[in-house]
């Protein structure tokens, strides 16, 4: 039974006299205007999301995390309801609410028939995106909606057009090219001008390595050093893909190697931080400037 009414859903459920004699006794909840929880006590985040969308009014729809809870997002949350008002909608009366504006409410962004009321998928991928608190955040946001499921990466494209203008547009564009298309999306410049500006060894590519279920190929290597590193576009694209580069890189350490692992990521926005850590991994197998 739904906990969460509108003063008109109230009344028809339950007659006017009764919702007065709940409210006044404090049986009642009434958090904003014209919402009222049929009981006085801690509000489930279920509910706390419905009291969010009645108190912003006719129109609003679930956004963002919010809505990718509802469609099945796991391992992010949003820390307070997010909801879309239509431009020219009001401040809604209420605190435990993110709230934004958006011309874009249509049957194309918004499903006409699922409930409660949501912006699709993909639109709410980017539009969570967008509203992150940091460039890591929105990358996982985007590459954990691609690899739950909820949106193919056309579908975010689209949406992104559609979208226009937004904050972290660059990464949020590089974090669909890496659910696309993993390490091929990833330059190669940008690895070897990490290289470069820090003075290290020039390194192979695509060194072939044996392991005991067979051939696999590392990424970037060292050979006179025997030191390794692999760079993941779209790390852990679902468990047993994740569980097998574990392995793998289990294999490359009994087999004498030094094995680093960095997202394209790191390799393209923390380029210092790649650097230092490359470094300090030759300089550990027995590397100097000198003897490059």
């Amino acid at each position: 039974m739904e906990t969460v009414l509108t003063y008109a859903e109230a009344v028809a459920r339950f007659g006017r006299a009764h919702v007065r004699k709940m409210v006044a006794r404090g049986q009642w909840s009434k958090p904003a205007p014209n919402v009222y929880v049929i009981h006085c006590g801690p509000l489930t985040p279920t509910e706390r999301e419905r009291v969010a969308l009645l108190a912003c009014g006719s129109g609003a729809v679930f956004g963002g995390l919010t809505a990718l809870g509802v469609d099945g997002l796991t391992g992010i949350d949003a820390r307070r309801p997010t909801i879309i008002m239509p431009i020219g909608s009001k401040t809604p009366p209420y605190n435990d609410v993110t709230a934004h504006w958006s011309k874009y409410l249509d049957d194309i962004d918004v499903h006409p028939a699922r409930t409660p009321a949501r912006t699709r998928p993909a639109r709410s991928l980017v539009d969570a995106a967008a509203w992150a608190q940091s460039q890591p955040q929105a990358r996982l946001i985007v590459i954990a909606g691609c690899q739950q499921g909820l949106a193919t990466t056309r579908q975010l494209r689209e949406a992104l057009t559609r979208r226009g203008t937004c904050r972290f547009r660059s990464i949020i564009v590089e974090s669909i090219l890496d659910a696309a298309g993993g390490i091929q999306s990833l330059p190669e410049r940008d690895f070897r001008q990490i290289c470069r500006t820090h003075r290290l060894p020039e390194p192979s590519h695509q060194e072939a390595v044996r392991g005991k279920d067979g051939r696999y190929f590392l990424d970037v290597a060292w050979k006179r050093h025997r030191v390794a590193a692999e760079i993941h576009g779209m790390p852990h694209l679902g468990i047993q893909n994740w569980d097998s580069d574990l392995e793998r890189a289990n294999e490359v350490m009994i087999g004498d190697r030094r094995l680093l692992i960095f997202s394209s990521f790191a390799v393209r926005h923390r380029c210092e931080r790649v650097g230092d850590q490359m470094h300090r991994m030759l300089r550990t197998a027995g590397w100097t400037q000198e003897s490059t």
